[in-house]
């Protein structure tokens, strides 16, 4: 008797254990599905997008807004070309893409240029087919380091011809790439530029970023959903609340 009490546990403890790999694996196989057809969170490692979006801000990417090509799906396997369900960006969305050069590191920046349009910048300003985008003085902007220190920054709403407004930060109007030749985005591709326009390598680099194809959008970028300033570390859980933006928590990325 004893020794069919010992089997009759073994079996359950046997069956105890398939049961939750297949949870573990079940759980795996949704997360997966979500991250390659709905969301997929990233985080902000650079200042390129400052004021839109800060060093340290957590956000969700959604997958579904431009349709799918090889890079909507982990590590990018070469499964096919193109885009399936297509949709084309609008411009001024703030998009997530491959980089042109290596095809697999991440750079988030805005949607300003559709194929065929002309961009180019002159003193500062976005031209867009020829007609200056308009650019408007606001207060400045306070960039804080986690450590105390701050520092006041020209900041502007700039308007696109769609309507589309968010601001940007101009330290200079003639810096590197503050006047350019006038770039020509070809078919399938599209031009690309950081919000910190003096600290952002973009399209408006063709060494660097160049035009941005279709087929290496990855999505466009919805909402917050963390954001610390990096001023505690992880073991240092006395300091998170202090650490956290609490006013960015769950905003929108405009």
């Amino acid at each position: 008797m004893a020794f069919r009490n010992s089997s009759l546990t073994e079996k359950k403890a046997k069956g105890g254990l398939i049961e939750s790999i297949k949870t573990v694996v079940y759980a795996i196989l949704i997360a997966l599905f979500v991250r390659t057809v709905a969301f997929e969170p990233f985080n902000i490692p650079s200042g390129s997008m400052i004021p839109t979006l800060l060093v340290g801000d957590y956000l969700f990417v959604s997958k579904y807004s431009y349709g799918y090509s090889r890079y909507s799906l982990p590590l990018g396997p070469p499964l096919f070309s193109g885009r399936v369900m297509g949709a084309e960006p609008e411009r001024g969305d703030v998009a997530v893409f491959k980089y042109p050069r290596d095809n697999k590191t991440d750079y988030i920046k805005r949607i300003v240029g559709l194929p065929g349009d002309r961009i180019q910048m002159r003193q500062g300003l976005l031209y867009i087919n020829g007609a200056a985008v308009k650019r408007q003085r606001v207060e400045d902007f306070t960039e804080r380091s986690p450590f105390g220190g701050a520092m006041r920054v020209p900041q502007y709403v700039e308007t696109l011809p769609n309507g589309r407004q968010h601001r940007i930060l101009e330290i200079t109007d003639d810096g590197p790439f503050d006047n350019t030749q006038e770039y020509v985005v070809p078919p399938g591709h599209y031009f690309a530029m950081g919000d910190n326009r003096d600290n952002s390598a973009d399209s408006r680099d063709p060494s660097a970023v160049g035009f941005v194809p279709a087929e290496n959008l990855v999505g466009r970028a919805e909402f917050l959903f963390f954001s610390t300033d990096g001023s505690a570390a992880l073991w240092q859980f006395w300091r998170w609340p202090m650490a956290i933006r609490w006013s960015r928590l769950f905003s929108g990325v405009g």
